[in-house]
């Protein structure tokens, strides 16, 4: 499971927030899961397996229990874990474990957590989804070592970072190039190698792609969508986004695809 599954995540409702204690050597089969959990065992630890490989679970790693996962688990150091399930959309078959150095914030976070479900506040439904994405988003932050890209990636960075900046303006492979300090050929190929696109297509599946959610709102006509992305002309848009959807952007717009 990669951990950039955890960005997709659509939380619709946190069904609980709790604390338990399990002794040493307990052990427990479980078989699909019906929610997504997230557990930090913050005294003794916890190993799961799955599919012939283990997960560690205490203090500086946090599990992520997907929706229909199978594993069993025992406990090798007594202690109490604290955990929040959670409805989503999606499942996997496999456990998590994250490594972190936040781990006692994340214990903050979920216990206050925890405290504030028991107030009965009309609004906790709202903070609790908000509060379990905020833990989310630590973790995938505080797990640098699975985003570090190579020394040929680190060398296209300032071309990416450009294109999504100005990708509603004309972008060329040269202007690129000059960026990253190679050569317009080389750059090229070692963009489209990495990337698997060339770089001004790149640009474009971004303006593609801002368009489809601009048609999905109610943000204008397409004259003005056109404009805002940087097209000459309606009908170079209209062009465009046929070639690359197989369907004109007006349909798109009537059926909300």
């Amino acid at each position: 499971m990669n951990i950039d599954l955890l960005s997709n995540l659509v939380i619709t409702r946190v069904s609980f927030v709790a604390t338990l204690y399990t002794p040493k050597n307990e052990k427990i089969k479980r078989t699909n899961r019906r929610r997504w959990a997230m557990i930090l065992k913050h005294e003794g630890e916890t190993v799961y397996t799955a599919n012939g490989k283990q997960f560690l679970s205490d203090l500086e790693h946090v599990m992520i229990l997907p929706k229909g996962s199978s594993y069993d688990w025992q406990c090798t150091k007594e202690g109490h874990f604290s955990f929040i399930e959670f409805e989503s959309e999606g499942s996997f078959c496999e456990p998590l474990s994250i490594s972190t150095k936040y781990g006692e914030k994340i214990l903050r976070m979920i216990k206050e957590l925890e405290y504030k479900r028991t107030l009965k506040d009309p609004m906790i439904e709202l903070e609790s989804i908000r509060d379990t994405y905020s833990i989310l988003l630590m973790l995938t932050q505080s797990a640098p070592d699975l985003y570090l890209p190579t020394k040929k990636q680190k060398k296209i960075c300032p071309a990416i970072e450009y294109i999504h900046q100005n990708y509603t303006k004309p972008i060329t492979n040269d202007k690129l190039a000059e960026l990253t300090g190679l050569s317009t050929v080389y750059f090229r190929k070692l963009f489209t190698s990495l990337m698997g696109i060339s770089p001004i297509a790149y640009a474009r599946n971004l303006r593609i792609e801002k368009a489809t959610e601009m048609l999905g709102g109610d943000y204008g006509t397409l004259s003005d969508i056109a404009t805002s992305l940087g097209y000459p002309s309606l009908y170079d848009f209209s062009r465009d986004f046929k070639k690359h959807t197989g369907i004109a952007p007006s349909k798109y717009e009537s059926h909300k695809i």
